[in-house]
């Protein structure tokens, strides 16, 4: 064993050839060029160019004191050089030894304000539920027409229906609710010859009512076999013979063809029940000539609606995506598409085409031909108009026509005026001129999906917290 060997580590690898250069050895040479320079002192460093200056610099160049003065400002000027280079290079490396911080931790984000809605919202149904003992049909669990009735209320299956989706929307996150009961009410609520009315009309089932039962049980996870004996009696009394008033009404035929379009998407009534919407078009002047709808799809039709518009938009775009669509249809909802895209009024989040609306549905009561029954619909028309412009077929329009923004506009202002209706998840209905305010659950359930439908529409996941 040599000498050099001896006490020598054992663990420590023996160097047998020339130190290999580190990765900053390249690097690091004009600093220690630098750091060596400077370690000679400064002063030494600007004597030696002042001696060095003076004995090259030539007597012509002015003189021993010309000489002097150059020597000593270049002595002065590379000393100076030398300190604040040797400075810097200390400073980089006192900066390069000192310990590197961590990164902050990033903040979890904090949650929107429509989780808060939606929990809000939920709870209050949850707390207003009418549980009923009824003699005849049993254990009813349900909603009124509208929250914080005065009166006892009594489950209704408008109510119900519209509060089965709401839960359906928000995931019915407990078990104080659960959709069996709701399911089960809806099917006790049924009237004795089949189909459901709205607590207006009576024993007399409507269609309309019907197949918003039909589609809620449906999105329940209700069969098809199951619900396909009330699909036939509902189509089959939806005839111009059997309900001529129903039929020439844009809000009837857009509610039974989306509702059945999710009870029953195989229904041989709803190809013809589309035909009759687009037939019922109507052609407005005041906007390039294109096509729209009024509330009634024969005439007279009354003046060009937004409401019934939107509504007949998201029906023939429901109806594209079960049914397919011929140029014929396509074109027609396209220019219902754009017709809400050519609103000539301003801020869109309070424009005229954003005005909430009414109508009235009289038919002949079977009992008493001579006399009417009278169904009061309202339309929340934000809400039409959000859903009309998030459909697919919508933003597809407004970028073949390079409208993308104005789209966008538009479904900023609904949404706007959608938010701004609520309070704590519920939406409210005046009664004219009265100061007193109605909280239906239709109005409820269309708003929530609204925001809901927009909040999807809108969601960009942030690359940073992604699995």
């Amino acid at each position: 064993m040599s000498q050099q060997q001896v006490g020598r580590d054992p663990l420590r690898p023996v160097r047998t050839g020339p130190p290999s250069p580190g990765p900053d050895d390249g690097a690091s040479r004009p600093g220690r060029f630098v750091g060596w320079l400077g370690g000679l002192g400064c002063v030494a460093a600007g004597y030696g160019v002042f001696q060095f200056l003076f004995q090259v610099l030539p007597g012509s160049l002015g003189g021993q004191a010309a000489q002097y003065l150059i020597a000593s400002v270049s002595g002065f000027g590379t000393a100076l050089a030398a300190w604040l280079a040797a400075a810097l290079v200390r400073a980089r490396a006192a900066e390069a030894a000192r310990p590197t911080a961590p990164p902050p931790p990033v903040a979890a984000p904090a949650p929107g304000p429509l989780p808060q809605v939606l929990t809000a919202a939920y709870d209050t149904l949850v707390e207003q539920v009418s549980v009923v003992d009824d003699p005849d049909r049993g254990r009813l669990t349900g909603w009124s027409h509208s929250l914080g009735e005065s009166t006892p209320s009594r489950p209704t299956s408008v109510g119900t229906a519209y509060g089965l989706q709401i839960m359906l929307d928000l995931g019915m996150t407990d078990g104080r609710l659960t959709p069996g009961e709701l399911v089960d009410t809806l099917w006790r609520l049924r009237l004795p010859g089949g189909g459901w009315s709205a607590r207006s009309q009576g024993a007399e089932p409507r269609p309309e009512v019907t197949a918003l039962v039909l589609g809620a049980l449906a999105r329940a996870g209700v069969s098809g076999e199951r619900l396909a004996q009330e699909v036939d009696r509902c189509t089959a009394a939806f005839t111009r013979e059997h309900d001529h008033a129903g039929r020439e009404s844009t809000h009837v035929v857009t509610t039974v063809l989306r509702g059945l379009l999710r009870a029953a998407p195989h229904c041989a009534a709803l190809p013809a029940l589309r035909e009759a919407l687009v037939d019922g078009a109507i052609s407005d002047p005041g906007r390039d000539h294109l096509r729209c709808w009024g509330y009634r799809l024969d005439p007279p039709y009354g003046p060009p609606s937004p409401p019934h518009t939107a509504q007949a938009v998201v029906a023939l775009e429901r109806a594209a995506r079960v049914l397919g669509e011929n140029a014929a249809v396509r074109a027609a909802r396209e220019d219902g598409v754009r017709w809400l895209l050519s609103c000539p009024d301003a801020p869109h989040h309070a424009c005229l085409d954003l005005e909430n609306a009414r109508e009235e549905v009289r038919r002949p009561r079977t009992d008493d031909p001579a006399r009417h029954e009278v169904l009061n619909v309202r339309h929340f028309t934000a809400t039409w108009i959000v859903r009309a412009l998030l459909s697919r077929g919508a933003l597809e329009v407004a970028r073949q026509d390079g409208l993308e923004d104005t789209w966008r506009e538009l479904l900023d202002g609904a949404v706007a005026a959608v938010w701004a209706g609520q309070r704590d998840g519920i939406w409210s209905w005046g009664r004219g001129d009265s100061t007193e305010l109605r909280h239906p659950m239709w109005m409820t359930y269309q708003g929530l999906a609204a925001l809901r439908g927009h909040a999807v529409w809108t969601y960009r996941p942030d690359d940073t917290t992604t699995a």
